[in-house]
């Protein structure tokens, strides 16, 4: 390439820089005007708020007929100019037996959502969206850009289970929202209308936009366990899993990258769902928690702006929407069959499965015969150590026969007291386990095994609706942390109170890892250090960690401590005994002697691995 070609690129480059910087100038002026004229209508509008929201709107057949025509013309049609300063906000009621609802004539959207059947922590009613603590409006092109908020719309009929309100564009169109509320339901299914709108919306316009926020208010006991048991969450069309924003932190936001079938605003006990048969095609979700201190006793702000195709399009056509005002019950949430049963932090694929189809149908069938909540969390204790009794008693003999061999492991230790014969020690006491029949991760596996149905009582206990508002003993609420004595400080990492069933699981922790301690005392002489951290340091640690959790699972590990305590102590007099384990060991140990002895891949690597160690000893010797 010549001189002149390169000058030739080099001059194009410079010229589509500059085009490309005046475009993003002109574009910034245009943007800035814009948002000016946005400005000066909407003070515009303030202005005359009062003296227009006064004027009367009157009907002649199904026409609007504005009261006055000194109104400012926003919009370019006179039924939405009368229709955006129209009389005053009136809500209609709609009610079932397990729910009542506001409709609000103020964009034609739900006002207040009350759960009849159930009470907040305080013991008073219980609304899951109280009076003007939630938006939903739509925002479209109607010959130019609206936003229904922005409009009174009119109640055009009412029955008991069903409002529709309207808002006209002209005397022949309209959008109109017809909430229908399901008998025996949690549910408000929502129809919005688009009549005669087909020629006024422009074909080039294929969406428009739903924008839904909402003030979740606080309703448990105990800010920081319902705010980590919080989130927004939604679920792409089709997907058997759903993504939550918010889990255990203070904000979050996320991007719908495809079709989403349903968002949900969940609290701990309750959630406010969204649902579209046909999904949402983009949007994006935002969530932001309160701080305790808040006046109003907010939870979190949480807000989803999505994207809503209008579809086939004839001279009348409308989209489906269902909102479900509903509390965190797993029948309930499965019985929707959309996935709503995933919002249940019950852990991943394994935990998950143990809580569905083994520990809640379990507690569900001691319900039925046991009112105490308090009984039937002990039951389901005993029940689930029964059940991993068998690991028990074979981490317990594993256990004893290590004991058992602690001599001659001992006698191992002291031929072989120098560092450098750390490689013989420990073929030698390989050797010891193979012939005497011993696994060193004999108890390990037991143990390990035991993890997943522990873990699944961990994460069952927080979210069991069931023990939301049931008291035992002196605990008010097994879903929150019960409380003796209220401080007047808080004490980093503890709180502000103290909780008499940690304390009580603190002190059943020690008393286990006492005797676990005592049993492998000769053990512990070599590890002093994980004696201090079992017996002392843990039960502290889990009593500081465990005082705002649930009295309901701080009762449960108490109980289960308790009976893995009877459980030891009836295995050490009855199941598994020492001297009959010695024998079982000496027998083992004579039959394997009396054979030729076979060698592991193990044994092997380590006779190798020692060699080398001996020859690169010998060789530094001869070096020096």
């Amino acid at each position: 390439m010549n001189k002149q070609s390169l000058i030739g690129f080099a001059l194009i480059g410079v010229i589509l820089l500059v085009f490309s910087w005046y475009n993003t100038k002109q574009f910034e002026k245009q943007q800035k005007a814009r948002m000016e004229a946005d400005s000066l209508a909407r003070v515009e509008a303030a202005k005359y708020q009062e003296e227009i929201a006064a004027q009367e709107i009157t009907w002649e057949g199904d026409t609007l007929r504005e009261a006055s025509e000194d109104q400012p013309q926003l919009y370019k049609t006179q039924s939405l100019n009368a229709m955006a300063y129209a009389g005053e906000e009136s809500v209609v009621y709609l009610e079932n037996d397990n729910i009542k609802v506001g409709f609000t004539t103020h964009g034609g959207q739900i006002d207040e959502v009350l759960i009849k059947k159930y009470y907040k922590y305080d013991s008073t009613a219980l609304y899951l969206m109280p009076k003007g603590s939630s938006k939903f409006d739509m925002e479209l092109d109607a010959g130019q850009y609206i936003n229904t908020t922005d409009f009174n719309y009119v109640v055009a009929s009412q029955s008991s289970d069903n409002v529709t309100m309207r808002l006209y564009v002209d005397d022949d169109s309209y959008i109109e929202n017809i909430y229908t509320l399901l008998p025996d339901s949690y549910d408000v299914g929502l129809q919005t209308r688009f009549v005669a709108m087909d020629s006024i919306i422009p074909r080039s316009s294929l969406s428009y936009k739903v924008n839904w926020t909402m003030d979740m208010p606080r309703l448990e006991r105990g800010y920081t366990n319902e705010k980590n048991y919080s989130s927004v969450a939604f679920r792409y069309s089709g997907a058997d899993k759903i993504k939550q924003i918010m889990l255990r932190k203070d904000s979050g936001r996320e991007d719908l990258a495809g079709s989403a079938s349903w968002v949900a605003f969940k609290q701990q006990f309750f959630s406010a769902i969204f649902y579209a048969p046909e999904g949402f095609s983009g949007g994006d979700i935002a969530v932001k928690a309160y701080p305790e201190s808040d006046p109003n006793e907010r939870l979190f702000a949480a807000g989803a702006d999505l994207t809503v195709e209008y579809g086939t399009r004839s001279a009348d056509f409308s989209r489906n929407f269902e909102f479900n005002f509903t509390p965190n019950h797993y029948p309930v949430l499965k019985g929707y069959d959309r996935k709503y049963d995933k919002l249940l932090p019950l852990g991943g694929w394994l935990s998950g499965s143990i809580c569905k189809y083994v520990i809640i149908p379990v507690f569900n069938w001691l319900s039925k015969y046991f009112d105490s909540y308090g009984l039937i969390i002990l039951l389901l204790t005993i029940l689930i150590k029964l059940v991993i009794s068998p690991f028990t008693i074979k981490s317990y003999e594993s256990t004893a026969k290590m004991k058992v061999l602690q001599p001659e492991i001992q006698k191992i230790n002291e031929k072989y007291p120098k560092e450098a014969d750390a490689m013989k020690k420990q073929q030698a006491t390989m050797d010891l386990y193979k012939k005497s029949g011993v696994s060193m991760f004999g108890g390990c596996l037991p143990v390990l095994l035991q993890f997943p149905i522990l873990y699944a009582m961990f994460r069952f206990f927080p979210s069991s609706f069931e023990l939301r508002q049931q008291s035992f003993l002196w605990a008010q609420d097994l879903s929150t942390y019960d409380s003796i004595l209220n401080l007047p400080f808080k004490i980093p990492m503890y709180g502000k109170h103290v909780s008499l069933f940690a304390l009580l699981m603190g002190v059943s922790m020690f008393i286990y890892s006492k005797m676990t301690a005592s049993s492998t005392a000769a053990q512990n002489q070599q590890m002093p250090g994980m004696q201090f951290m079992t017996v002392w340091f843990m039960p502290i640690f889990m009593v500081l960690v465990c005082n705002s959790f649930s009295a309901g699972l701080n009762y449960y590990y108490f109980l289960s401590n308790l009976i893995t305590i009877a459980q030891n102590w009836v295995i050490r007099k009855w199941v598994v005994s020492e001297d009959k384990l010695k024998a079982q060991i000496a027998k083992k140990t004579a039959e394997n002697n009396s054979k030729p002895a076979k060698k592991s891949k193990f044994q092997q690597r380590l006779e190798e691995a020692y060699k080398m160690q001996q020859q690169q000893q010998k060789q530094q010797q001869k070096r020096k």
